[in-house]
């Protein structure tokens, strides 16, 4: 009952602020509209957000996750050409992921893609 009761007082208030016509005046309006472009100008001269991309991060971990289990392949493994190809396998994938990281770069807009940006607060894009 309470609920039925709150939201026809909800109601009302609705409806009472929907009958409101009160306008402002047009040159209260000039003046808002006035300082609002002051503001919007002054905001737009300001650098909106700094960039910084991230597209070369996939790169370097497989870059070093590669390297590390191919040195971790070097240690552990007591047969020496078991070891030799397991890391010549790991380096060989540490390269492939350089190269596949170029050729995206190069293809797609994976420098926009990957890209952190850091906003100013107040500041108009």
């Amino acid at each position: 009952m309470k609920d039925n009761r709150s939201n026809m007082e909800i109601e009302e208030f609705i409806q009472a602020s929907m009958e409101m016509t009160d306008v402002p005046a047009p040159e209260l309006n000039q003046k808002l509209k006035a300082a609002l472009y002051q503001q919007e100008a002054v905001l737009r001269k300001q650098p909106a957000a700094h960039t910084l991309s991230l597209w070369y991060l996939p790169m370097i971990l497989n870059l070093i996750i590669f390297s590390l289990l191919a040195l971790g392949a070097l240690i552990l493994i007591q047969n020496i050409y078991l070891s030799y190809f397991a890391a010549g396998i790991c380096l060989y994938v540490g390269v492939a992921g350089i190269v596949l990281t170029i050729v995206g770069a190069k293809r797609t807009n994976i420098k926009e893609d990957i890209a952190i940006r850091i906003e100013k607060r107040g500041v108009l894009a």
